[in-house]
């Protein structure tokens, strides 16, 4: 019995350098760059099919690397619906989108590889949809996206998806590029993962209310 929990933890252990190894390389160089025999290696493991006796797939990788980190952006996002219920103010509700994963990465402190990765992951043709697929599909997410969809402006189908799909990337890049910068130790627009989220959020709140120009 203690040899079989021993041989679990000792699994476990390896699980999580793996996916921290594959975290860091896919931040670093893009997914499709990475092989499965270089995260082994990376990860010293001797068995070059260990990524693949362990997750499967890249596709599978990739999901649980951002399975890691969802348990701590739920708890987040979850903490500040039960705050705001009710609310008919625009920016409590981008705030829900903005304020977990820049409180999850400062959290995480510098390195960090997180943001980096998602930017890599949303951005590869092959996994952009599996991506954002689970990230939208969290409980707490899909009630932010109700609450914001109460009471956004009236847009038009297609402009609302369009900046949407604005929203995603400013949060996904800005939270990156703060993120390469600090691991760089080059200067950033904010001084803080604070005073980016407030930055964020400004950006959000007037990208939603602005006009729009039917191109009918």
């Amino acid at each position: 019995m203690a040899g079989t929990r021993t041989r679990q933890a000792h699994g476990n252990e390896t699980r999580e350098f793996i996916l921290a190894t594959a975290e860091r390389l896919f931040a670093e160089h893009g997914v499709a760059a990475v092989s499965n025999r270089q995260i082994s290696e990376a990860a010293g493991q001797a068995n070059n099919f260990a990524v693949g006796y362990h997750f499967g797939t890249k596709a599978d990788l990739v999901l649980a690397i951002v399975r890691r980190h969802a348990p701590a952006l739920e708890q987040r996002r979850a903490g500040m619906l039960a705050t705001i219920a009710g609310s008919t103010d625009l920016r409590d509700w981008i705030a829900c989108l903005v304020r977990p994963p820049t409180e999850h990465l400062e959290s995480l402190g510098s390195p960090s590889w997180y943001a980096r990765f998602i930017a890599q992951a949303t951005t590869d043709p092959a996994l952009r949809k599996v991506v954002i697929d689970e990230t939208v599909a969290s409980p707490s997410m899909q009630a932010t996206i109700a609450g914001l969809t109460r009471l956004m402006p009236i847009l038009p189908a297609e402009v609302r998806e369009e900046r949407s799909d604005m929203s995603r990337q400013l949060i996904v890049h800005v939270c990156a590029e703060r993120e390469r910068a600090l691991h760089e130790g080059t200067p950033t627009p904010r001084a803080t993962w604070k005073a980016a989220e407030i930055g964020l959020l400004d950006a959000l709140l007037g990208l939603w209310q602005a006009p729009f120009t039917s191109t009918d």
